[in-house]
């Protein structure tokens, strides 16, 4: 009988700790020591145990190892072995429940010295290799334990001080000391918390750049600050905020180690983590290359996307914060986040990975766009961005097809109040007496492409109709008429066709959707088909999306 110890560990309350700070620097430090803390940092605990109990250990590393290579813990009297790390959870297998607790505090330590405010939990049971299944016992342990420790957890209240003492800007606890002048920023009061991100950064940059650049854009720099997203002087300021998650992952995950022996669930466990943490950063490295071939020199010699802002000093208005796997976070200029997000869905599409059957299945994924002014509150945009991908999430649900991509969008010109549901039904519901229900104005959220004929709420459709409005003689240049046709189709049918009719429109129609054969003349010449209208959102994104692929 060979008795071992699974392991499984997990953190809570990573999106305040990233996205907790208005201050970039900070949001980058705080995602890359959230992705060392249950990966690099896992197997060099594994490493200090070996050191201490003086017993082989097998870190597994997906970067050097095949899924497949010994040792194996059940044959090779090893004293622990990674599992996986990857899908937010790392584990692993002990050879005996003591070497299990020592590998937590030797981790647990780590964190609390170089990662403040990183909460770690770990579940361990004892497992029988030869007669219980490791795939249900790490199930067991992910729903029901690790759960539970997280909701029973005891929040920490930190010291704030005993005397007089200065808060940190960032996080208002006790500050330890300035930090460092940088560009404009000048030195403020931060915690240890804080300072332990700001000393992240360096390592987090160089780690983006070896896995997203390539010969062809190594001659650029991921931004620092916001203000070097490309935002223009007198112009536009605006950042977008955009949040991925794959659909239906966590299933994938449960049904791909579904009745395979040990062993093999071990392998194919390391396949999948590893192949959707590639995926991830595959389509990311494409949507990079993309947006450097749109970078042009202009007759001034200055480097500007497709002409129409120019980047500063090669930072690349672009930057990802959350990356590998299909739960990505990135930000970019305000007037790319709708373009760039589709790109990433549709690259994300071409990484196909092993399903539970053992043929490749697209990942299909959802995104929420949030674009702020560039000084709003971080926190609250991504908040607002994680709202819209669950609201993409339910439009694919809803739809009642097969999986698809999709993604939703929010454009605040001004301040947000509320969140996306309350401010739509505050903003985009309208009573017309063209319907009986209350009738919406924006078509939001969209499927990436069509999926069946009566489709027109589409990536495709929408792109075609925002440049029919910046392009076509009827409106380019007319953006009094533009705003004037926005109000109108507020009143509803009758008054947009009057409108078509005294502006003499072509046709007296707006754009047709292409590969809408069903209805598209009758939505083109009334702007509103079903109770939903088909141009208010066209109208709104006019300054928020720039074409990069034509």
């Amino acid at each position: 009988m060979r008795k071992f110890t699974v392991t499984v560990l997990d953190t809570t309350g990573i999106q305040p700790y990233i996205f907790g700070s208005n201050r970039l620097r900070e949001n980058i430090g705080a995602s890359y020591l959230v992705s060392q803390a249950t990966d690099n940092w896992a197997r060099n605990a594994l490493g200090m145990l070996k050191d201490q109990i003086h017993q082989e250990v097998y870190a597994f590393d997906p970067e050097k190892h095949q899924p497949d290579a010994k040792p194996h813990i059940e044959d090779d009297e090893l004293a622990a072995e990674l599992v996986y790390a990857g899908g937010g959870n790392t584990v692993l297998l002990f050879s005996d429940k003591q070497y299990a607790v020592q590998f937590t505090q030797i981790l647990s330590k780590r964190i609390l010295e170089e990662a403040q405010g990183i909460n770690l939990v770990a579940v361990h049971k004892e497992f029988d290799w030869d007669n219980q299944s490791l795939y249900q016992v790490v199930q067991d342990l992910m729903k029901n334990d690790l759960d539970a420790k997280k909701r029973s957890r005891i929040p920490s209240a930190p010291l704030l001080g005993l005397s007089v003492t200065a808060t940190c800007r960032s996080t208002q606890l006790v500050a330890v000391g300035m930090s460092e002048k940088f560009e404009d920023d000048e030195p403020y009061l931060i915690s240890r918390e804080i300072q332990k991100k700001l000393d992240a950064v360096h390592f987090a940059n160089r780690q983006l750049r070896e896995k997203l650049l390539n010969t062809t854009s190594e001659i650029y720099n991921f931004p620092l600050i916001t203000d070097y997203m490309g935002r223009s002087e007198g112009d536009s300021s605006y950042v977008a905020v955009i949040h991925a998650d794959g659909n239906g992952m966590g299933k994938r995950f449960q049904e791909f180690g579904k009745d395979k022996s040990n062993r093999d669930y071990i392998i194919a466990m390391r396949e999948l983590s590893h192949s959707v943490n590639q995926a991830g950063i595959n389509a990311l490295k494409t949507v990079i290359e993309i947006l450097v071939q749109s970078i042009q020199t202009d007759e001034n010699g200055k480097k500007k996307v497709k002409g129409y802002f120019e980047i500063k000093d090669n930072y690349l208005p672009f930057r990802p914060l959350v990356y590998g796997g299909d739960d990505v976070t990135f930000v970019c200029d305000g007037r790319l986040g709708l373009e760039l997000a589709a790109i990433y869905l549709e690259e994300l599409e071409k990484q196909p990975i092993a399903d539970a059957d053992g043929k490749p299945k697209p990942i299909r994924a959802c995104a929420g766009i949030c674009v702020v002014k560039t000084h709003y509150p971080f926190a609250r945009a991504y908040e607002l961005s994680e709202d819209l991908c669950r609201n993409a999430k339910r439009f694919v649900k809803d739809e009642n097809k097969r999986d698809f991509s999709a993604l939703d969008w929010h454009l605040a010109a001004s301040g947000l109040s509320g969140s996306i549901s309350e401010i739509r039904e505050r903003e985009y519901r309208v009573k017309i007496p063209d319907f009986q229900e209350v009738a919406s104005l924006e078509m939001r959220p969209i499927s990436l492409r069509k999926e069946q004929d009566s489709d027109w709420r589409t990536w495709k459709g929408f792109t075609k109709v925002v440049q029919h409005f910046n392009e076509d003689d009827n409106w380019k240049g007319r953006r009094n008429k533009v705003i004037a046709l926005r109000e109108v189709l507020r009143q509803g049918i009758d008054a947009t066709q009057k409108f078509l009719k005294n502006y003499q429109i072509k046709d007296e129609q707006l754009p047709l959707f292409p590969e809408f054969s069903g209805q598209s003349t009758d939505l083109a010449k009334k702007g509103w088909l079903n109770g939903i209208c088909g141009y208010f959102d066209a109208i709104e994104a006019m300054d928020f999306y720039i074409s990069l692929r034509e």
